[in-house]
């Protein structure tokens, strides 16, 4: 074994370039396919552990209290299929003036009347502060990432006694928004009887179901008003997730592939050029197994050691990716405690360098076979007749002769040309594929940011205190449109509303002005006209099972308004539904707008407009539009992985170049010694391989443009996106044109330096041997 591993790493120092090719696409490949496994885990394995660590309920459930008492429901609670239950709790809907967003909650609160944080279900994790005992009390549910600043001050409530806020708990389900004494909620008037589930069988929508219905058949009909499982909050926490996998998972696939590719090219090449070696090598004594041991651990070292780094890397970029897309009010705890699972980097380590081994194996297995005398005998140039036939033909052409030659050396060794094709189709599908990708992220990206340049938020806060504008709301509007460089002006309010037959809350947008449409992108229908319609984001029609034309009632205390859906547009907020201004205000006459849009005239300064409207009243704070983040991680990660992948294509090529040379050494110092010239050896070299670089171009474009019609969707889908055809049609004739050169690109890439290398060998150097 001592010979073996003393054999193998002389060779892992001698072959310094294979060496790097293996490490670095290895590198490449255990990085992309880490941070994607890392986040196919993330999407559900800490928000399962989280959830189970908190018995958190599988199905959340209204009841009518005028229809079905609590004694009922304590008996439903016993029915099969039930493991716990938890409830009944009364629920109240508590609209709460403006103010109190300063405490971070919405204008509609969700309070429950509960007596204890803990219980069979639903263990709520009272983080700051103490628990609700007694009238005049509330706890506020607050992610620990807050601060707990907030503690003993008043939550002004209207129609009820002010309450203390004595403690913040956290539960992943949000099952309330705040929870007071049994004692309390009667002064806050419930409307609805709450009661939390845990099922023997959750493992899906139809089985929690089936169970639930199984529960209510015992109850009075039409007692159950609203109910909510808990997939679909992982479904939210997890969306953005499965958003990112399906590329990265692409370009994960992709480097595994090219790895092997490359790597079985590397090691037949090794093999045939090395024949002398492993003759030496078995005359020396070695067995045949020996041999074999002697290339894999070759081949092995380097994998390995690109595997360790990789997956160094992977861990690297996954941090902070998993925190950008962990993120927002549905993450909850999961914000900042996800990392890549340790079964992920057990799988990269072990996974990758036996992949890598299998690939070499069959090369491998070629030197076993050989006996020592033919080994030493049979020397490195190809059987005669193998290009000599078609180089003959191309003579009779009018190209030039080293054009003739260079397009018939790939014949020579017909193996290593298909290995290194494969390489340089799979850089050209990557190459397409990203192409197509950032095309889309890019108009994703820039849908509707030409409507408004600059957002002016109503409102100020300076040392903890909040300053209003001294304008009123329409004079506010005339002010901000009679700055210079101001073009159009749309006004937006939003208030948290109901939807009659859904426990879900609904943030209804009242917008106002030149341009109600903003930044939104129309999929199906129109934008509204009139009071009482409304246009909803794809995310919010599909989570409640609606399309336009449906019609719905929105809620908000004792009004309601009957709207109509007229259109839909690309948000994955599953709880927008967009609206004119006269609308909301039927529902919420007091509310008034948050934020100002303004679209500037060509060539006018954002900057300037920000100045002007901080001079012009105090009270409120102007932003300049920024750019989109989400669209920014994606087109630069996968322009990093494009990069890497196009250049370990091109080393692969590199490889093939330099074994090829070395084979055809002798054929090269009689070409010189004919009278061919250096740049003629170059041409011929470059040639060889741009043969293989059209055919990858021919072959790989329709490979990723297909790859982009298979991923595209899948992102989309993750996160209830309908994207509209002109964002997912990319792939128009000036863009395919600008892709064709792609193969000739990477292959010539490849190949230029060992041609310059194979142009500067003199005659004597190549024939001294001879």
């Amino acid at each position: 074994m001592r010979a073996v591993w003393r054999a193998a790493r002389a060779a892992v120092r001698r072959r310094r370039l294979q060496t790097l090719v293996i490490g670095l696409v290895t590198l490449t490949s255990t990085a992309a396919i880490v941070v994607a496994l890392g986040l196919v885990d993330a999407a559900s394995a800490p928000f399962d552990k989280a959830f189970a660590e908190q018995r958190g309920p599988h199905v959340i459930a209204a009841f009518d209290p005028a229809k079905v008492s609590d004694a009922q429901l304590d008996r439903a609670a016993r029915q099969p299929g039930v493991e716990a239950a938890a409830g009944p709790f009364a629920q109240a809907t508590v609209d709460l003036p403006r103010e109190t967003m300063n405490f971070g909650l919405g204008n509609a609160l969700t309070v429950v009347g509960r007596d204890d944080p803990a219980g069979p279900v639903d263990r709520l994790d009272l983080w700051a502060g103490r628990w609700a005992t007694k009238p005049g009390e509330v706890v506020l549910n607050r992610d620990p990432d807050w601060t707990a600043d907030d503690l003993g001050k008043k939550l002004r409530v209207p129609s009820a006694p002010d309450l203390t806020v004595v403690g913040f708990a956290f539960g992943l389900s949000g099952t309330a928004d705040a929870w007071v004494a049994p004692e309390q909620i009667e002064a806050l008037h419930p409307t609805a009887t709450q009661m939390l589930f845990r099922f023997t069988d959750a493992s899906s929508q139809d089985r929690l179901r089936a169970t639930l219905d199984t529960v209510t058949e015992v109850l009075p009909r039409d007692a159950l008003t609203a109910s909510r499982s808990y997939l679909t909050l992982k479904d939210q926490i997890g969306s953005s997730a499965r958003a990112y996998t399906p590329y990265l998972m692409a370009f994960g696939i992709l480097g595994l592939v090219v790895a092997v590719l490359i790597v079985a090219n590397v090691v037949s090449g090794a093999v045939i050029s090395g024949f002398r070696h492993i003759g030496i090598l078995k005359a020396l004594g070695f067995t045949p197994g020996q041999v074999v041991g002697v290339y894999l651990t070759m081949i092995s070292v380097p994998a390995v050691v690109g595997c360790v780094l990789g997956t160094a890397v992977g861990n690297l970029v996954a941090r902070p990716l998993f925190e950008f897309v962990f993120t927002g009010p549905d993450a909850g705890v999961l914000h900042g405690n996800v990392s890549v699972a340790p079964w992920v980097n057990v799988l990269a380590l072990l996974g990758m360098p036996a992949v890598c081994a299998l690939a070499a194996l069959a090369p491998a297995v070629r030197a076993h076979r050989l006996s020592a005398a033919r080994a030493i005998s049979a020397g490195s140039a190809p059987r005669p007749g193998r290009a000599q036939g078609i180089q003959r033909r191309l003579a009779g052409s009018r190209l030039p002769r080293s054009v003739s030659l260079g397009v018939g050396l790939p014949f020579a060794r017909p193996g290593r040309s298909a290995l290194t094709l494969a390489a340089v189709v799979l850089g050209v599908t990557t190459v397409t594929f990203a192409t197509g990708l950032a095309t889309t992220m890019t108009r994703f990206g820039e849908a509707g940011r030409d409507t408004f340049q600059v957002t002016v938020y109503v409102g100020k806060y300076k040392d903890g205190k909040e300053i209003r504008p001294t304008h009123g709301d329409l004079a506010l509007q005339s002010l901000l449109r009679s700055l210079p460089g101001a073009a159009e002006i749309t006004a937006r309010a939003n208030v948290e509303v109901r939807m009659a037959g859904s426990a879900q809350k609904v943030m209804l947008e009242g917008r106002r002005g030149d341009r109600p449409q903003l930044d939104s992108v129309l999929t199906e229908g129109r934008w509204m006209l009139r009071t009482g319609e409304v246009v909803a984001g794809s995310a919010f029609l599909r989570q409640n099972d609606l399309r336009v034309g449906d019609r719905l009632r929105l809620e908000k205390g004792d009004r309601h308004e009957a709207a109509v859906i007229v259109g839909e547009y690309m948000h994955n907020d599953r709880r927008l539904v967009v609206s004119d201004q006269s609308t909301l205000t039927a529902l919420a006459p007091q509310e008034k707008p948050i934020a100002y849009h303004v679209k500037l005239r060509e060539g006018a300064d954002p900057a300037a407009y920000v100045r002007a409207a901080r001079a012009a009243d105090p009270g409120i704070s102007p932003d300049p539009v920024g750019p989109n983040t989400t669209t920014q991680t994606i087109i630069g990660s996968a322009s990093v992985l494009t990069l890497m992948l196009a250049v370990v294509a091109s080393l692969g090529v590199f490889n093939t170049v330099v074994l090829n040379t070395r084979d055809r050494r002798r054929d090269l110092g009689m070409l010189k010694s004919i009278g061919m010239t250096p740049r003629q050896v170059t041409v011929m070299t470059v040639t060889s391989m741009a043969v293989p670089g059209a055919l990858g171009s021919v072959l790989g474009i329709p490979l990723g443009m297909a790859g982009h019609q298979l991923v595209i969707p899948r992102m989309a889908n993750a996160v209830d996106l309908t994207l509209p055809s002109d964002m997912t049609d990319v792939w128009q004739a000036p863009a395919l044109l600008a892709l064709a050169p792609a193969g000739v690109a990477i292959a010539a890439l490849g190949a230029y330096i060992p041609a310059r290398r194979a142009a500067r060998l003199t005659i004597a150097q190549v024939l001294r041997n001879e």
